[in-house]
């Protein structure tokens, strides 16, 4: 099947306003690239500085590993069958320190290289893809006897954004964005 094309033209640095071409200076220093889903996000820049601001606070080293909730961003991305986001994210967890095996493993988390509290994050994220209802008192018991409150707040957080951003992206078919060349 053919790519399908984006349903909004992807804004270019010389199109934007001053701070928004600020921030594309930013992500292409911190990321090599300009992701194509805030050439979309342009439109409006008081929210793609605040979504650059709520990913870079979300996805950085936390009470949770960075590289792990990429790798929790790339399991909702998979259950949604959202190429843009699995590719976006398997890079940002290998730049993060995931290994080859923890990128590849996120399919099958459960026969994965992954520890016991690792995997039960996976299973959060598909329980929360099916639904918050689905993370029944039993299972939050679960999680809260292998997880602090700061790493449940992160874990979820990061579990229900990665709903959104495949959405957003999927549904204007913004293309995936290429990887910058390995220097």
């Amino acid at each position: 099947m053919p790519p399908k094309t984006s349903r909004i033209q992807l804004l270019e640095r010389e199109a934007v306003p001053p701070d928004t071409a600020a921030l594309y200076d930013a992500l292409l220093g911190q990321r090599g690239v300009v992701p194509n889903m805030f050439k979309a996000l342009a439109y409006s820049p008081g929210i793609a500085q605040g979504v650059a601001g709520f990913l870079r606070a979300l996805l950085s080293d936390g009470a949770l590993t960075g590289w792990y909730k990429e790798l929790i961003a790339v399991r909702i991305s998979v259950l949604l069958d959202s190429e843009y986001a699995i590719t976006a994210h398997k890079a940002s967890a290998q730049k993060k320190g995931a290994t080859p095996e923890q990128i590849a493993g996120v399919h099958d988390f459960e026969h994965s290289p992954y520890s016991p509290k690792e995997k039960l994050g996976f299973r959060l994220a598909d329980k929360l893809h099916q639904g918050p209802s689905a993370v029944d008192d039993s299972f939050y018991s679960e999680l809260k006897s292998a997880f602090a409150d700061t790493e449940l707040v992160e874990l979820f957080l990061t579990a229900a954004a990665f709903e959104m951003f495949p959405r957003f992206i999927d549904g204007l078919h913004i293309p995936v964005t290429p990887l910058p060349s390995a220097k």
